[in-house]
């Protein structure tokens, strides 16, 4: 059983492909609320990461903990992205509908691919992807482009710190970025892909940083409820 005093914790968590953050929240509530007998313990996260991807997800329990989430989803961000070019993405990644370009007979060298990453580097202004989860009247984004309805998503200010190539062999992009809280890497991935030329998608990514916190010392979510169990 838990105390009070051991009720608000911080957890690193290494979500999964194919969970939710919503997901995960839910599986730690349930471990923390059966581990305490206190069916009313607060579990939150502090920054969403779509479905598709993997990675650091920062598991706030406790109502201390839960008050600062602002704080910990405005920290810096790390991601490895993968991105396929010559290809398009309603959503901008794997779960929309899919399209060649119609000429995918390009021929890119990692040089000219640096050269255009330099373009994204610094302040840059993003409109974020139709399919999001920011709210336009009340509503989420996503819910209205689901409905066939086309919300006006409103540019903004992000940076990006350093924009790293991991590996290339047309026309898959490995990248590494370091930017700040607000950024959309689908976003950026299609910028890209559409400056190069042939459009682009993310086919992976996974989220490594979060400010100091490092990916290197997240749990699996099976892990996380074993340790809320002999808390």
């Amino acid at each position: 059983m838990w105390d009070n005093s051991s009720m608000d914790k911080i957890l690193l968590i290494d979500k999964p492909a194919g969970w939710t953050s919503f997901d995960v929240v839910a599986k730690i509530r349930g471990a923390a609320r059966q581990a305490s007998g206190d069916k009313k313990i607060k579990v939150g996260h502090a920054g969403t990461l779509d479905p598709f991807a993997t990675g650091l997800l920062i598991v706030l329990a406790g109502r201390e903990n839960t008050a600062k989430q602002d704080s910990f989803m405005k920290q810096d961000k790390e991601y490895e992205a993968t991105l396929k070019l010559g290809f398009t993405s309603t959503t901008g990644d794997p779960e929309g509908e899919v399209s060649q370009f119609p000429s995918n007979n390009f021929q890119f060298s990692v040089v000219d691919v640096e050269k255009v990453l330099k373009r994204f580097k610094g302040e840059i202004s993003q409109i974020p992807p139709t399919y999001s989860a920011i709210k336009i009247d009340g509503k989420r984004a996503y819910k209205l482009a689901r409905e066939g309805k086309a919300p006006e998503m409103k540019a903004r200010k992000v940076t990006i710190y350093s924009l790293i190539i991991e590996d290339f062999e047309y026309p898959e992009l490995k990248i590494v970025v370091k930017c700040s809280s607000g950024t959309y890497i689908r976003t950026l991935a299609c910028d890209i892909g559409m400056t190069l030329g042939p459009g682009a998608y993310l086919t992976g990514l996974r989220r490594t940083k979060i400010g100091e916190y490092d990916i290197k010392d997240a749990l699996t979510v099976e892990e996380a409820i074993t340790e809320l169990s002999f808390t």
